[in-house]
């Protein structure tokens, strides 16, 4: 547990409900996530299996039971020269905003994209409005790299897609 009263570790199965009604929350009040119907559980469940099954990180911080926010790498795209690059997505419960959450589980998630021989991490962020998120990317070393303008149409508006990039481990400074 850290100064703020939560810890940070994988997420487990028995995670899935909680992050299925944080994320439905998010798909349904937010345009961080272009989804227009929150998955269910089940869904959830497949899509963390696809992520773990691939051998890449899927974490929650947890305040005793509770589960504040999780937050994952999938691969940025399924062609093989992607393969040393990954897409991270993080979410916090609506309640649990400001608190370090998304900051504490970002650098853990970079950590352990590292590990697990992960060369370039790619933010996708919802919403060039969406200033929390940019922050936090920033913060954590994610630099600007492109705005694709209007690209999805949620609550009757046209949204951005900011991108933003970071090097881990070494980067492109070595070969793969």
């Amino acid at each position: 547990m850290n100064q703020y009263g939560f810890a940070v570790r994988i997420a487990e199965r028995s995670d899935l409900q909680a992050i299925a009604t944080i994320y439905a929350h998010h798909v349904q009040t937010g345009t961080a996530s272009f989804e227009i119907e929150a998955p269910d559980t089940a869904e959830m469940v497949r899509r963390w299996r696809d992520v773990v099954d691939g051998g890449l990180p899927y974490l929650v911080a947890i305040e005793g039971e509770r589960v504040l926010g999780y937050a994952y790498v999938a691969p940025y795209r399924p062609r093989p020269a992607y393969r040393y690059t990954v897409e991270d997505s993080v979410y916090v419960c609506a309640d649990s905003a400001r608190r370090g959450i998304g900051a504490a589980l970002l650098e853990r998630l970079i950590l352990a994209s590292e590990r697990a021989g992960a060369r370039q991490m790619i933010a996708v962020i919802g919403d060039s409005a969406n200033i929390a998120s940019i922050h936090l990317h920033a913060a954590a070393g994610f630099a600007p790299v492109g705005i694709i303008a209007s690209v999805g149409w949620k609550f009757q508006r046209w949204l951005d897609v900011v991108l933003m990039q970071r090097a881990l481990g070494v980067g492109n400074a070595r070969p793969a």
